[in-house]
């Protein structure tokens, strides 16, 4: 979802794990946030046989919730701002399709390949000018924060959350470390797949938190 910098459409957010999702979610809603509903999403990522899109850190994804969204996510380049090595920042082009079965043959037809699928549930916020997320994965709880740099920051700094402990991994790029480090051999992100083979991601956080 972009909400800022639009005519850069860019995407800004950081986002932490939540050991205890319900406080968090308590704190939230006593600051005045809304919530817009809670979904199920299934996503599925693209890529050629050669890999192209990942080696230029770019993700092509369709997703489907309760509407199906094709979305492309790619490096802004380089800044000089060393504010931006605080912030998970994409940017992020967006169209909402009218069928998830024949954008995903046309992708296929292009020459594009399934990578990875993954799902979650997410409940949404409005806060002023941000968006927040809590986000049911298949291996934990997160939240997500996205809109302006000093908004996020101040939002953080509101919700009694630490800064340092703010990860910038996307999921799929939490799931790649997982699976390595804990030797998974399943390859997508499924309820199922992690209900058989049950996971404490606590124990790898700090391989993930962006620190100060």
């Amino acid at each position: 979802m972009n909400i800022n910098n639009s005519a850069d459409h860019l995407e800004i957010e950081v986002k932490y794990y939540l050991p205890d999702i319900i406080s968090v979610r308590n704190r939230i809603v006593d600051l005045g946030a809304d919530s817009m509903g809670k979904t199920y999403e299934m996503n599925i990522l693209f890529d050629d046989p050669d890999r192209n899109l990942l080696n230029k850190k770019s993700v092509l994804r369709l997703r489907k919730d309760t509407k199906t969204k094709l979305t492309l996510k790619s490096s802004p380049g380089i800044s000089d701002d060393e504010s931006d090595k605080q912030f998970k920042i994409f940017r992020e082009l967006e169209v909402e399709v009218a069928s998830f079965s024949t954008m995903k043959s046309i992708i296929e037809s292009l020459g594009f390949q399934k990578t990875l699928m993954y799902e979650k549930w997410r409940e949404t916020f409005l806060y002023k000018d941000i968006v927040i997320c809590f986000d049911n994965m298949p291996f934990g709880d997160f939240l997500e924060i996205e809109g302006e740099k000093d908004t996020i920051k101040l939002f953080v700094h509101k919700t009694g959350m630490k800064w340092g402990k703010r990860i910038l991994f996307s999921y799929p790029q939490l799931f790649k470390t997982i699976k390595e480090k804990e030797k998974i051999l399943f390859t997508d992100i499924t309820f199922e797949n992690f209900k058989k083979t049950p996971f404490d991601f606590s124990r790898n956080i700090s391989l993930f938190e962006a620190g100060e």
